[in-house]
């Protein structure tokens, strides 16, 4: 049957055309490949942009560090004529030396910080304190009370005076005819830890690091150095200063016990208090001359001391071997003839005897008592303490007191360390700090290890004993993880100290007590390498 018109037009409309094949053009081709070759790129940079470290340090602490740098630097400062300004100039513009100190820098800044965490610490209360962070804590209160300090005046030293070791200058009558030089100076040692005129210690043998050993020494001296005592030029401020100091505190004493004040008298005994320290310490070996620790060891028996350094004191032969026992039979330990011991300064004890035999009992007592009580005055009332005042402006330059829970805070930590230690790692040391700091250890001596074998110079015993070395040596980072871990080890550490709030003197005298019987006990323990 033949289509009519209509249903042809029909038909054609609605059947389907032919698909076209669709053809790119090399022009749209190359441009596809550029765009796909950009995007990879682009990721890619993408990629490594978020993964890659280029070295620097982002923490917020660096950041901090870098911005102090930043902020103590002059940059209007030419760094080739004048580079200190340019990279410290910031700093001097910014910053005065406070009046209770003698020089300020980073590192005050930094302790400033530290004892701002101390004092949060230490008067947080807590009753789940240990029993060490609790006596921390305690002797803290005792030394910011100053209204119980206050209230006591001079009592406590001069209790402590009339039962341990009187200062006739300040007395109203003192008896020489039973004194004994070597109880005297001994005591001082065994009870205060104060070693004035001989210096004799408990230390490590520097030839054998594994065992104690007695030690004799020249004495550390009231004044900074040998050289204060010219008294000239520079020096001469310092001496009057010195020797005023001294006499305010013995009128100070006397006042106090309602004894007759001779200004006259007591200016006298002061300047032979001076004489003798002046000669002592021209009888020392300047510092500087005292580097070479094999030039000062000199190993003898202590019937050698006696032989080789005898001296007469108050007309009477000084006996080495009494004074020594003196001093160690206080934590039980009796020592013998044969007994060890290292003389660190011959040249001193040679010339202290010429010295020495010059002065009387009581010139002898007045300087040794002296020199405990110049340390005790800043544990006392406000009016003994101010009594340094001028010494202190001389000698440091320092015109006031730091505040005083600075000081205490100060004063605990160095008594207590282990146990303030504890509350202050738990408030503010970050743990992995620690553990960061063990990796770049452990790297470094990985690769002084391996650069020896690269050391032509030096042949393949050494290398090893070198390699030993290095191996054997112990970290010390940050603190004892012990004082986090073993509370029972931490209070046994501090078991022989008991506090009492109301009474910071008789703190302060058993702090110095038990840290003195600590160190002589060693003479017969091995060393600790650990300690």
């Amino acid at each position: 049957m033949a289509k009519s018109e209509s249903q042809m037009d029909i038909t054609e409309m609605n059947s389907p055309k032919p698909k076209r094949k669709l053809r790119w053009s090399p022009l749209e081709i190359g441009l596809a490949a550029v765009v796909l070759l950009l995007a990879i790129v682009a990721i890619t940079m993408i990629i490594l942009y978020a993964t890659y470290d280029d070295g620097i340090c982002k923490t917020s602490d660096c950041i901090k560090s870098a911005a102090r740098i930043i902020e103590n630097m002059d940059t209007t400062a030419e760094p080739c004529s004048n580079f200190y300004q340019y990279a410290c100039g910031g700093w001097l513009k910014k910053h005065i030396i406070p009046e209770t100190s003698s020089r300020y820098s980073n590192f005050d800044i930094l302790r400033d910080e530290l004892e701002v965490v101390l004092k949060d610490v230490l008067e947080k209360k807590d009753s789940n304190d240990i029993d060490a962070v609790a006596k921390a804590k305690t002797l803290y209160r005792s030394c910011i009370n100053e209204t119980a300090i206050n209230s006591k005046k001079g009592k406590p030293l001069i209790n402590l005076m009339t039962n341990i070791s009187e200062w006739p200058i300040a007395a109203e009558s003192w008896d020489g005819s039973t004194w004994s030089a070597e109880k005297s100076i001994a005591e001082l040692n065994f009870q205060f830890g104060r070693k004035v005129i001989i210096n004799m210690f408990v230390g490590t043998d520097d030839k054998n690091s594994s065992q104690h050993v007695l030690h004799v020494d020249q004495p550390r001296l009231g004044l900074p150095s040998r050289d204060y005592y010219e008294c000239t030029g520079l020096y001469k401020e310092a001496c009057s200063a010195y020797e005023s100091f001294m006499t305010s505190v013995a009128k100070l004493i006397r006042q106090e016990r309602n004894l007759p004040i001779n200004d006259t008298e007591i200016s006298i005994e002061a300047e032979r208090i001076m004489a003798l320290e002046k000669e002592i310490a021209n009888a020392t070996t300047k510092d500087e001359d005292r580097n070479d620790p094999l030039l000062l060891y000199h190993k003898m028996k202590l019937s050698d001391l006696q032989r080789n350094f005898s001296m007469e004191i108050n007309n009477k032969t000084f006996d080495w071997i009494k004074f020594v026992n003196n001093i160690m039979t206080t934590v039980a330990i009796e020592v013998k003839n044969t007994e060890d011991i290292i003389v660190y300064a011959p040249e001193y004890l040679i010339k202290l005897k010429s010295v020495i035999s010059k002065y009387s009992a009581r010139e002898i007592q007045n300087y040794i008592s002296w020199r405990y009580i110049m340390d005790m005055v800043s544990s006392l009332s406000r009016e003994y303490k101010d009594t340094r005042n001028n010494f202190r402006k001389v000698l440091y330059g320092t015109t006031s007191d730091a505040a005083i829970w600075r000081r205490c805070a100060n004063y605990v930590n160095s008594i207590m360390g282990n146990a303030v230690g504890r509350l202050y790692v738990q408030e503010a040391f970050a743990g992995e700090s620690k553990h960061v700091v063990q990796e770049m250890i452990t790297q470094i001596r990985e690769v002084f290890i391996k650069t020896l074998e690269e050391l032509s110079w030096m042949d393949a015993k050494t290398k090893k004993k070198a390699e030993e070395k290095a191996v054997a040596i112990k970290e010390r980072i940050g603190y004892p993880d012990e004082i986090l871990t073993n509370p029972v080890k931490l209070n046994q550490e501090y078991k022989g100290l008991n506090y009492k709030e109301e009474e910071y003197f008789e703190n302060l005298i058993e702090n110095l007590k038990f840290g003195q019987k600590e160190r002589l006990k060693k003479l017969r323990e091995k060393v600790d390498k650990d300690e």
